[in-house]
């Protein structure tokens, strides 16, 4: 009997949830999904699931609970609610009310990623969440650095990343370099992507958090919708999805993209196509689906560009071809079964197969021999022997000078990386009291193995006036003294195991606590397949604490403070080119498998959040600051005087802390959201770094501690709004202001910042009838010219042929935003 009133009283207090909420994410009612209406929203944006009433009859059998569905789900007889929860872990049914989460919540729903007209997410994310930034360090608008309190989830591999992102549940960093591709992920398939932090439930690389999206289904997504969009540079798009639940048991839901855009830069054209889909079926509170994806994308990736080609065009470009293909297929199998009325269990067993080609140009170090112009040498005469390495052939002898007098030596990098990676993973879920008290207990394992194959060669080519490089079938073997380049042929493993248990323990109806940890084991493998310089086995393990606590101050606020820990491992190519003596083009090529320590992030948050009913809407409010201090953090180091040559290493403590505070206010006719981040990210130990700095010393930095981290701005302030002129017409903008940051290269702090740049945006929609919707964007409506990211590159490399073949004279080197940009479309719903 006291278990069945308990079960009463927790359903009357969700009831009374409805009417009065502290957690700042609000509550609609039930309702009907279709797709051809916009999805019903929060304050901060949450899907939301479904709870359904016990019967009001006693029964003389076991007391049942609460059954959560998802909202869209087929109604009963008996009455339902809806409730947003929050995820603790990358499971499903880990999530918990939103008001337990002792740590910021951050969310963006299908409403406000269809808003921005993006065909990737990482503008939804840059636009609705405080602390997150994006820039295109690659040139390409669908391969965006994703910058979330000074970690980074970004395409470009070597580049240290600190952020753990999940589909489904599925952590999808991929294998060989934790990068995250993406232009992979179909836009139109998401419902939600949840910033999560201060968790280290999430597992490797969720150093400053992760990104938790999940996708459409047929139970929560019915009917049909056709989007279209066109515009500036020769962008075209489209998209397609369907969802039908087929009866009471069983959904189908589809989503397919198609994207081309020919970049306002030269040789800058990109073709996206992507697929996902996923197939469900649900039976008393029990479910499992089977869901997946392929994509097969060609991109050109442009990078940055010396800032005096920019003065004469802002679409140059600096050394090409720089294409990537990136291909995938995945297969995620679900189940979920509500055992007792306490007790789910859920597992998850996934496949995923990647492939990415990358062709790259770039300037070389391969010279005619100063002793012998008829023979190649490869970097300069040494000062100590008075001897200029060879640059050999793959059969290791001396190349001929077969190049015309007066060329212009290149190369060609290319490398190729396949992985398959299968993964399993199980979690319980249990909310039995604890001491008479409302308890939530998660605990979950899993298991991942990948296996990826990497090869790469360098191709010696001339470069024309216009920076693009010719091949000439003449490969390099291995060259320099030591080898600092030559062909990579290198396989690895890695398995990574998990274990992680969270209690939320309610200890009245305003306090709750939630404590426990995960256990991180990696085993990483690498075997050259040419000879034995990469060979090497590494093992890291790690158990990561976690305890926190909500208070509920009043009825309408919130407070929150938590600690955690996490971990993230050294990649198979930080692992295979960490020797400073053995340097390797960062990205492209592998040398020699010296170990790295596994990063370390200890990270201390704490805040306030509400909400509050006003007349003209709901009003919700969120501030909140954080500390977090890496151990062994792992850097990309360039050697001075070898371009694009470098190494990882660890460079001892680094600390990135700061505010965030986000209002928003929406009803029926207005959305409006503004949020301010401040970041302060620096070095904590002294280190000598290579650079390319005009202040480097004999191509070196002194930095020192207190020095900022590059590449991180410490102002982002944001705003949006979108208002409902009429019932079928809605005008909105958006602004982004991004404050200076500090050159890459300029760890030191010596060099003017990079400006900073303030963005606006406009839209406009027109609900022509029930089923036609006409839009547009003007992007940039000021034509601002900024730049997102800026670093420093080797000014005699190349010659400027913009200035007659003189030598550069200015070390910036920029990545360009794009220019103002119109896009207008039709979406028809059915």
């Amino acid at each position: 009997m006291g278990k069945r009133l308990w079960f009463k009283r927790l359903w009357f207090k969700r009831r009374w949830l409805m009417a009065s909420v502290s957690t700042g994410l609000g509550l609609v009612c039930a309702s009907q999904a279709g797709a051809a209406q916009d999805e019903e929203t929060n304050v901060q944006n949450l899907p939301a699931v479904e709870v359904t009433a016990p019967p009001s009859t006693p029964r003389r059998t076991a007391p049942s609970r609460p059954v959560a569905r998802v909202a869209g789900a087929s109604s009963s007889a008996r009455p339902k609610t809806r409730i947003y929860v929050y995820p603790t872990a990358p499971g499903a049914g880990s999530a918990i009310e939103v008001d337990k989460i002792p740590a910021s919540i951050n969310a963006v729903d299908a409403n406000q990623i269809r808003r921005t007209r993006s065909p990737n997410i990482a503008d939804a994310l840059q636009q609705y969440v405080p602390g997150v930034s994006i820039n295109e360090v690659t040139g390409n608008p669908f391969q965006p650095d994703v910058q979330f309190r000074g970690y980074v989830a970004s395409p470009l591999a070597g580049t240290p990343q600190g952020l753990a992102v999940y589909q489904n549940g599925v952590r999808i960093n991929e294998a060989f370099s934790d990068i995250v591709n993406w232009d992979l992920i179909p836009t139109a398939a998401i419902r939600s992507a949840v910033v999560v932090t201060n968790n280290p439930a999430f597992g490797l690389n969720a150093l400053g958090g992760a990104i938790d999206l999940q996708m459409k289904d047929g139970f929560n997504y019915q009917g049909a919708e056709i989007d279209v969009m066109g515009g500036s540079f020769g962008r075209i798009q489209g998209s397609a999805q369907w969802g039908k639940q087929v009866d009471n048991n069983w959904a189908v839901y589809g989503a397919l993209e198609g994207i081309h855009d020919n970049g306002f830069r030269n040789f800058s054209a990109s073709d996206v196509r992507r697929f996902y889909g996923d197939v469900g079926y649900r039976f008393e509170g029990n479910e499992f689906r089977l869901n997946g994806g392929v994509a097969n994308n060609s991109l050109a990736g442009p990078s940055t560009v010396p800032a005096e080609l920019l003065q004469q065009y802002w679409g140059a470009t600096y050394t090409t071809p720089q294409t990537i293909s990136n291909k995938v297929g995945y297969l995620n199998l679900t189940g979920k079964v509500e055992a007792t009325p306490t007790w789910t269990f859920e597992g998850t067993a996934h496949v995923r197969a990647f492939k990415q080609n990358t062709v790259d140009g770039n300037p070389t170090d391969t010279v005619p021999c100063d002793a012998d112009a008829t023979l190649l040498c490869f970097g300069d005469v040494d000062p100590l022997t008075g001897l200029q390495p060879s640059a050999n052939g793959l059969n290791g002898v001396q190349l001929a000078n077969t190049f015309a007098p007066g060329a212009i030596l290149s190369e060609i990098d290319r490398t190729s990386t396949k992985s398959t990676t299968f993964g399993v993973s199980g979690q319980a879920t249990n909310s039995d009291q604890l001491f008479g008290h409302e308890n939530r207990f998660v605990v979950g394992a899993s298991y991942d193995v990948s296996s990826t194959r990497f090869t790469g060669s360098a191709e010696l080519g001339t470069i024309g006036t216009n920076y693009v490089v010719s091949g000439s079938g003449i490969f390099l073997g291995a060259s320099g003294e030591p080898t600092k380049i030559g062909p990579v042929s290198l396989r690895t493993v890695n398995q990574y195991h998990g274990l992680y248990a969270l209690d939320t323990f309610n200890v009245d109806e305003r306090f709750a606590i939630t404590g426990g940890g995960r256990f991180n084991a990696a085993h990483i493998s690498l075997m050259d397949q040419l000879g034995t310089a990469l060979n090497g086995d590494h093992n890291y393990d790690r158990f990561n604490p976690i305890i926190g606590g909500t208070y509920k101050i009043t009825s309408e606020v919130t407070a929150y403070a938590g600690y955690s820990e996490a971990n993230r491992v050294p990649t198979p190519l930080e692992l295979g080119c960490a020797d400073p003596a053995r340097p390797c083009i960062i990205g492209q090529f592998l040398i020699a498998d010296p170990p790295l320590q596994q990063v370390v992030s200890k990270t201390f948050e704490a805040g306030f959040r509400g909400t509050k009913e006003l007349n003209i809407g709901s009003l919700g409010w969120k501030i909140g600051a954080y500390r977090a201090t890496n151990y062994d953090d792992i850097l990309a180091t360039p050697i001075p005087g070898l371009t694009g040559f470098g190494f990882f290493q660890n460079v001892g403590r680094t600390r990135r802390q700061g505010i965030e505070a986000e209002v928003s206010l929406k009803s029926n006719v207005l959305q409006f959201q503004a949020s301010y981040a401040f970041l302060d990210a620096r070095f904590l130990d002294a280190l000598t770094l290579g650079s390319d700095s005009p202040f480097a010393d004999a191509g070196h930095i002194q930095v020192l501690p207190g020095n900022h981290i590059p590449r991180l701005p410490s102002h982002l302030i944001k705003a949006s709004v979108e208002y409902a002129v009429t019932d079928v017409w809605k005008v909105g903008g958006d602004a982004l202001f991004v404050s200076s940051q500090y050159f890459v290269g300029d760890e030191s702090n010596q060099f003017p910042q990079l400006p900073s740049y303030t963005v606006f945006n406009l839209h406009t929609s027109y609900q022509v009838t029930k089923n036609v919707q006409l839009y547009g964007r003007v992007n940039n409506i000021f034509d601002n010219r900024y730049s997102t990211v800026g670093t420093f590159f080797d000014r005699e490399a190349l010659p400027n042929f913009t200035n007659g073949g003189a030598e550069f004279t200015d070390p910036r080197s920029l990545s360009p935003a794009r220019p103002r940009a119109f896009y207008a479309g039709m979406r028809v719903t059915f």
